[in-house]
């Protein structure tokens, strides 16, 4: 018989195994050449019921885990997760890190003057935004170490195990303060090593250096009124620097308080710098101050085509 059923269908042909298994149930009383109804099969726990009570408990602990979840409802692991992931779409993710919880005044302070700049683009149109300067300072490490992500290579399977050692930035740094606008930078200042940034240092740097040169690199924008926007740093906020910002007639945009986010250099300056500084040593001061040029336009390129979209945020 398996011959001939061989040379009837070829390769197709079932083994010679499971033709013995069926002729053994055909002699022992079988008829119905159909599959039998296989009793017994687990039914889904997957209903509309159960995906609702699982729903409710995530909604009342959303630190619950999946295991907990498999013992309160009695189903597996496996069962809960493609519940909880496939059909209920949740995923576990970590806490974004915020400098300050905002009360209630400070939120609605962010809404107010966020509101405010909105409005005023609205009105002046981009002639706002072109008027406007923003600057902002931060550390610049003499050697920072690489991330993670910069340290990926292409690796074979049959390849040794890649190891990276832990390092930590180093001691040396100096203080990098950069005034710019959405035609690029304006000012670039690093702080002597041993000088620390006061109201009085910072005013000086705002008569001696940054109105020069807006008056060199944007012909005509003193004249337009210059709006500063920086954050609310004590240096920022003192009463000197009020009184300089006053004489050389700087019209200063309201910055809502603890909003690092809304401040266009944090948010998309310093960030691109420090990546692309990262595996870098500089062997004192005077090679931070030497920031090769090509490090410069490339940090800077990439964010002062956010400035124009993002400084109303």
């Amino acid at each position: 018989m398996y011959r001939r059923i061989k040379v009837q269908y070829g390769d197709s042909c079932l083994s010679q195994g499971r033709e013995y298994g069926f002729v053994e149930r055909f002699q022992n009383g079988r008829k119905n050449i159909s599959g039998e109804d296989r009793r017994g099969r687990p039914v889904s726990v997957a209903t509309e019921t159960v995906k609702q009570q699982i729903e409710q408990r995530i909604l009342e602990n959303s630190r619950v885990a999946i295991d907990e979840i498999a013992v309160e409802f009695n189903t597996s692991h496996g069962s809960e997760y493609n519940i909880v992931h496939n059909d209920l779409g949740y995923r576990k993710v970590r806490s974004s890190w915020v400098p300050r919880q905002l009360s209630d005044d400070h939120k609605h302070a962010r809404q107010t003057i966020c509101q405010e700049h909105l409005d005023r683009h609205a009105r002046e149109g981009d002639a706002f935004l072109h008027r406007t300067v923003t600057g902002d300072e931060s550390w610049v490490y003499h050697y920072e170490p690489e991330s993670k992500r910069q340290s990926l290579q292409w690796k074979h399977p049959s390849s040794p195990v890649n190891k990276k050692f832990k390092t930590q930035a180093s001691a040396g740094k100096v203080m990098l303060t950069i005034f710019w606008d959405v035609n690029g930078p304006i000012l670039v200042h690093f702080q002597e090593k041993g000088q620390p940034v006061t109201s009085a240092r910072y005013s000086d740097m705002l008569v001696n250096e940054l109105k020069p040169a807006i008056r060199s690199k944007r012909r005509g924008l003193l004249s337009k009124r210059v709006l500063l926007l920086h954050d609310n740093a004590p240096t920022h906020m003192a009463a000197h620097t009020v009184d300089t910002l006053r004489a050389l007639q700087f019209e200063v945009l309201k910055h809502p308080p603890y909003s690092p986010d809304l401040a266009p250099s944090d948010f998309h300056l310093f960030g691109p710098m420090k990546e692309h500084l990262r595996g870098q040593k500089f062997a004192d001061d005077n090679e931070c101050f030497l920031l090769p040029h090509c490090a410069r336009s490339r940090l800077l390129s990439s964010s002062s085509s956010h400035f124009e979209q993002n400084c109303c945020r």
